[in-house]
């Protein structure tokens, strides 16, 4: 990485990039047509650099930590090549890059003279998205096709031009279109305020100076992190509890078990030993798994230091695939939240 020439000139770059995406949260709470999201703030906002890593994240919901980088991740890598200016992209699957269905992701990439320099990205709670009950959130469904309407990574714009297929098969599959298409329309205004203001960064900055304060404020929180981090003890400690059971399978205790390992300036969170995954809604998936981990590690941590990739480069998390901590077809997960 490049030695920052001018301290205080980054320390005022990486306060405005955080207030572009503390802007789209409350651009999402005023326009939104859902209490969920406008009283409970059950969203997420970031930005992201070109590539898609996340360098910072509006102060909104802890349990979508890990989310965003996770399905911008692969969005990216599933559309190299066919990111253009213009498209907006949309997916909801878990098994794809999502967390649980009423879980909507929208992410827009920003364009400076043709050339892609950030992604604008938000994840919001929708009120419904189809399924077997009101609200899409039964603990008790047994397999993800119950749950409702199941989005892959796809463009919801494409070039700027709206994808009506894929507008009206959302509008046909839920039970309130209307707020539903209206609180999707508030994550693109969140996605907008981003592409407004960002481009003054731009110009003030230039694509160049811009990209290399988005890379030094992910070192940054890294350098910030492991610097905390290395001051806990060494060691390793594990614990064990139960949920009662999933509610499909009654009196058949569910064992959650972890060993979280801290050894210099790094740390691992292993979920090895947690239960399989079961029939009923509580299965997480693995960025969830990845996004509470790191969370309440984060939540020891001094409150100073930015919630971006940088972060996750310390704390690994391992969640053993088809556990009730990182699921698998045809997994339940609407009420993972419990878990």
């Amino acid at each position: 990485m490049a030695k920052i020439a001018d301290p205080i000139e980054f320390e005022l770059f990486k306060n405005a990039i955080f207030a572009i995406a503390d802007e789209m949260a409350v651009t999402i709470c005023r326009t939104t047509y859902s209490g969920v999201l406008r009283d409970n703030m059950d969203f997420s906002t970031a930005l992201a650099d070109a590539d898609g890593k996340m360098v910072a994240q509006g102060l909104t919901l802890p349990g979508h930590l890990g989310s965003i980088p996770a399905a911008l991740g692969v969005v990216v890598e599933r559309f190299k090549g066919d990111i253009n200016p213009g498209d907006m992209f949309i997916l909801n699957d878990p098994f794809d890059g999502g967390m649980h269905l009423p879980d909507i992701f929208i992410f827009q990439p920003l364009y400076h003279e043709g050339r892609r320099v950030a992604f604008a990205a938000t994840i919001s709670h929708h009120s419904d998205v189809g399924g077997r009950v009101p609200g899409s959130n039964a603990s008790d469904s047994t397999e993800i096709y119950q749950e409702g309407l199941r989005i892959p990574p796809l463009k919801l714009f494409d070039g700027g031009k709206r994808n009506e297929t894929m507008w009206s098969l959302i509008e046909k599959n839920v039970r309130i279109p209307i707020q539903v298409l209206g609180d999707l329309r508030a994550q693109l205004a969140a996605c907008h305020i981003a592409e407004t203001q960002f481009a003054d960064l731009v110009s003030r900055y230039g694509i160049d100076k811009l990209s290399l304060y988005m890379e030094e404020v992910i070192d940054y929180a890294e350098r910030l992190t492991r610097a905390a981090v290395r001051e806990l003890p060494d060691g390793e400690w594990s614990f064990e509890d139960w949920i009662d059971d999933d509610g499909i399978d009654l009196d058949k205790p569910i064992r959650l078990f972890v060993t979280i390992t801290k050894l210099g300036d790094s740390m691992t969170v292993d979920w090895t030993g947690s239960g399989p995954q079961v029939k009923g809604a509580i299965n997480s998936t693995l960025s969830f798994t990845v996004a509470h981990s790191v969370g309440a590690i984060r939540s020891v941590l001094p409150l100073n230091i930015p919630s971006n990739e940088g972060v996750f480069r310390v704390i690994k998390v391992i969640a053993p695939t088809a556990s009730i901590t990182n699921m698998v077809l045809p997994g339940a997960c609407a009420a993972r939240g419990l878990t």
